[in-house]
């Protein structure tokens, strides 16, 4: 495969990624099964890793502004880390590249990119209005959950998802985060989905990396153009109207989604 594809795939992803805060996992994995013929179990592991190290610059920046709830992150990794880690051992005992590993990775991954398609669909036409600030004295209240187990539960739930097919931080994250605290400003709520992705997609990529699903030539080509593209689509982002590269990305997503179940 040319390289200066790989690296114009990397840039086009990390600008929908400055754009629209999604389409790291939901879109790179697919880009690289079906244009780049990378094998679905290499695609899943390389990319986990691609959003760790993409996400982890995002989180450095919101927490120097001092707009990551940290104790929401908590909560989530407190079920996400656990279920990655006892997602790995399955894979390890079942082996990635074994045929009913490699099924169960494009059938859930299929399953994963409907189902943020049509989160994504959902916040464009019918998302509401969110406050973007929160007082001090207000924040306490606004990170607590409907039910202290919730999230935990939750981030089980995605921490297993991520780990077999690298969707599922993004849009689905950001869906669950407003049904369990929906008191937290915006901000906050894209802050916390950034910031815990960064230890589960890091955990789930390393775990990944043992198993031998990391092209780490490959990771440093999406990286050398991901990151200018994000540089540049956080910039254009203001300028871009967010309902309709939401609408027309969830379009896409949908068709991976169907062709991978049909794989």
């Amino acid at each position: 495969m040319p390289e200066y594809a790989i690296v114009i795939a990397g840039f086009a992803v990390g600008l929908i990624v400055g754009l629209t805060g999604v389409g790291g996992g939901s879109l790179m994995t697919p880009i690289l099964i079906f244009f780049f013929g990378v094998k679905p179990y290499l695609a899943i592991g390389t990319d986990l890793l691609f959003a760790a190290f993409t996400k982890l610059g995002g989180t450095v920046s919101l927490a120097r502004q001092k707009l990551v709830p940290w104790r929401v992150v908590g909560q989530l990794c407190l079920g996400s880390i656990p279920a990655a880690l006892a997602t790995l051992y399955a894979l390890h005992r079942l082996g990635p590249a074994s045929p009913q590993a490699q099924s169960l990775m494009t059938s859930t991954l299929g399953v994963a990119l409907l189902l943020t398609a049509a989160a994504m669909l959902y916040k464009a036409a019918r998302g509401r209005q969110l406050p973007r600030t929160v007082a001090d004295a207000d924040l306490e209240r606004a990170t607590r959950a409907r039910h202290p187990a919730l999230p935990v539960l939750f981030g089980a739930v995605i921490g297993s998802l991520v780990t077999l097919t690298s969707v599922g931080a993004g849009a689905i994250g950001v869906s669950v985060l407003l049904l369990l605290f929906p008191l937290l400003p915006l901000p906050r709520i894209v802050a916390a989905d950034i910031a815990y992705a960064v230890p589960l997609t890091l955990v789930a990529g390393l775990g990944h990396a043992t198993l031998g699903s990391v092209d780490w030539s490959l990771l440093g080509l999406l990286l050398t153009g991901s990151l200018p593209g994000i540089w540049l689509g956080t910039r254009l982002m203001r300028h871009t109207p967010e309902r309709l590269v939401r609408s027309l990305l969830s379009v896409l997503l949908a068709y991976a989604g169907v062709k991978l179940i049909a794989f």
